[in-house]
């Protein structure tokens, strides 16, 4: 089974992929930290997306400087396009082969946003999306990059789904789950062991 994790900026998704494979074993496949990856991994992919959107990416002693790939991206949706439809064949693959080399009754994607990408419609098998008050996760999301959160705000916002959950009944392939992660770390340990236990594992049998 493949599960999906995802939530926005400050839900905690993070936290719950961890105590997911701390608690049954199930590894986790972080698509926004293997991304990054990939871009120092396959020079050619780096050098796909420089020639498609017009832009160099590196410092002057060709390293890739994430903060330039994310200027273009956040201001012109064009360029994300172009940009996701170079990485997104990538990533997938690269999953596949990953999934192979680690066997479990359960992989977890975690992506914050897969849900919103039609290049993955059909992909996986259950969702579990993490959310959290808005204020909550500008908090959260503030402290951990140490950013103000009036910066954080803004890319918050452009998390449209994640931000409105009802828009999930009509556009996921698949069928979710919410889990509420606006109590303590025990609340959410135990929101996920009976997700596990009552919903995934169910399906399973």
């Amino acid at each position: 089974m493949i599960l999906i994790l995802t939530g926005g900026i400050g839900s905690g998704k993070s936290i719950a992929a961890e105590m997911l494979n701390e608690m049954y074993g199930f590894p986790v496949y972080s698509a926004d930290r293997r991304v990054k990856e990939l871009y120092d991994e396959r020079p050619e992919l780096l050098c796909a997306i420089e020639k498609s959107i017009g832009c160099c990416l590196r410092d002057q002693d060709g390293r890739f400087v994430p903060a330039l790939l994310a200027r273009e991206i956040f201001t012109d949706e064009k360029v994300l396009r172009r940009v996701e439809e170079l990485v997104f064949p990538v990533l997938k693959d690269d999953f596949i082969t990953w999934e192979k080399e680690h066997p479990s009754r359960v992989h977890i994607f975690e992506s914050a946003t897969i849900l919103e990408k039609d290049f993955f419609r059909g992909f996986g098998d259950f969702a579990l999306v993490v959310t959290a008050p808005l204020e909550v996760r500008i908090s959260r999301a503030a402290k951990r990059d140490s950013a103000l959160e009036e910066q954080v705000k803004a890319r918050v916002e452009n998390q449209k789904i994640m931000n409105d959950l009802s828009r999930l009944e009509h556009i996921c392939w698949l069928p979710f789950e919410v889990c509420s992660n606006d109590g303590t770390l025990a609340d959410l340990r135990s929101k996920l062991t009976d997700f596990i236990e009552n919903t995934v594992l169910t399906k399973m049998l």
